[in-house]
């Protein structure tokens, strides 16, 4: 079995008669074992109440986000991962592609610009499905590429880093247009095109987005073991197999940042400068996404509506009772 493969199917448990088994003497954690580790999150939290910082409700909210979410996805890639299926593979990369670019667009961008999320996905699927076909097949040896127990994590994990890229860029881009637009009117009034007025700060936006990776793999092995290395080991791979494994991601995540970062900056600088060299504030949004803007509006108007009928039924019950006590 390649080295590449052996390490990233030691990372799972095998199932015997519909129970998980630890592999290579690994101990078999149980839901106690987790509730164990949120200790470490309640401590958080007790800092955080003691400091007075005010995220002790963001952990716990995060903590139970992750542990539903990975406790679904288990469930499913469990399932998936036994149909081998090459349609349910492609499937579940676009979900994580998708989610990907909701949680960019949504939650993690203070301002936004117009068409936001289909260019987010665009940027999203276009970096990370290329960089996993080509890593998975020529660079780990993975045969078929599409192997759901390989290609499945290695979508994952290419998303998850993605979206930091994405986020940096988009986030410069939109405050440099919207605060400091007069350094890139200048050069349009000057009769540059938007291109040249903006290289400038397409320059910067992209250094910004690739600075973690570049610092990721500054300090990988000598001050920080990464976690796919880590796992492998506790998978059971050897040291040196888990070493290239981690090597092999590294590179994969920085080119599909770089990337999705390209196609992402690109589209800000074309929607925000219109094709009249004008930079159009109109469509960069500051704020709450309009989806949490909705749903908020929606909310309250049903919470209205529900108080109202109640207060009605009320006032209702309360006449007919005294009408009743009249009458007898």
């Amino acid at each position: 079995m390649h080295s590449a493969q052996f390490a990233l199917t030691n990372l799972t448990t095998w199932q015997v008669g519909g129970i998980e088994e630890p592999i290579h003497g690994q101990a078999n954690l149980s839901w106690a074992n987790v509730a164990m580790a949120m200790t470490f999150i309640v401590f958080n939290v007790g800092v955080s109440t003691v400091c007075h910082l005010g995220v002790g409700v963001s952990l716990m909210v995060a903590a139970l986000r992750c542990v539903g979410q990975l406790a679904v996805v288990a469930t499913l890639l469990q399932k998936v991962f036994e149909t081998h299926n090459p349609w349910l593979v492609a499937l579940i990369s676009f979900i994580l592609n998708f989610l990907g670019t909701f949680e960019t667009v949504v939650n993690k961008s203070k301002r936004r610009f117009k068409h936001m999320f289909p260019a987010v996905l665009f940027a999203m699927l276009g970096s990370t499905i290329p960089i996993s076909i080509l890593g998975t097949k020529f660079a780990m040896s993975v045969d078929p590429f599409w192997t759901p127990i390989q290609y499945i994590p290695i979508v994952g994990m290419l998303c998850g880093a993605t979206i930091s890229g994405v986020v940096v860029s988009v986030s410069y881009l939109l405050k440099e247009l919207r605060e400091n637009r007069d350094k890139v009117e200048i050069f349009l009034a000057f009769g540059a095109t938007r291109m040249e007025a903006c290289r400038p700060i397409i320059i910067e936006a992209l250094r910004l987005a690739l600075t973690p990776s570049i610092n990721s793999m500054s300090v990988l092995g000598i001050i920080a073991i990464p976690g796919m290395m880590t796992g492998a080991i506790l998978g059971g791979s050897s040291v040196q197999q888990a070493a290239k494994l981690q090597m092999i991601i590294m590179f994969m995540i920085t080119a599909s940042t770089t990337l999705a970062s390209f196609f992402v900056t690109f589209a800000v600088i074309f929607v925000v400068v219109d094709a009249e060299h004008r930079i159009r504030s109109d469509r960069i949004y500051d704020g709450k996404h309009g989806l949490w803007a909705l749903n908020g509006w929606s909310l309250k108007k049903f919470w209205e509506r529900l108080r109202c009928t109640f207060q009605r039924r009320k006032n209702e019950a309360t006449r007919e009772l005294e009408q009743s006590s009249l009458l007898g």
